[in-house]
């Protein structure tokens, strides 16, 4: 183990779920608001997974209002309290780009039970 690692092993979250790509979740964001706090919950699909160990993000993508709005989350970050994964999606590619051209029903992934 270089040192490196050494030192961002300290930061890893031990309580990682398993999040897998296609999958629908609930991402629990703790947001500060002046000298107050509060927990924001953004619900999407997660479209792509990148890098590794403390620096690993995950790409959420929702439908607010009828526009499509990514978000890019730090997986091992301090402002996400949690990531609940409400539905496990069927998928064959690693990034699902392609979802930012579909709307409504085509956009739809199929469920993994």
């Amino acid at each position: 183990m270089t040192p490196l690692e050494f030192v961002e092993s300290q930061y890893l979250k031990k309580d990682v779920p398993k999040l897998e790509i296609g999958d629908t979740v609930k991402v629990h964001m703790r947001v500060v608001e002046g000298k107050k706090e509060r927990i924001q919950v953004v619900e999407g699909v997660v479209i792509a997974r990148k890098h590794g160990g403390v620096r690993e993000t995950f790409t959420v993508r929702k439908i607010s209002s009828g526009i499509g709005v990514e978000r890019i989350f730090p997986l091992h970050s301090p402002r996400v309290e949690k990531v609940q994964v409400v539905r496990s999606g069927v998928v064959r590619r690693a990034k699902l780009y392609y979802l930012r051209n579909l709307k409504g029903k085509a956009a739809r992934l199929a469920e993994r039970f």
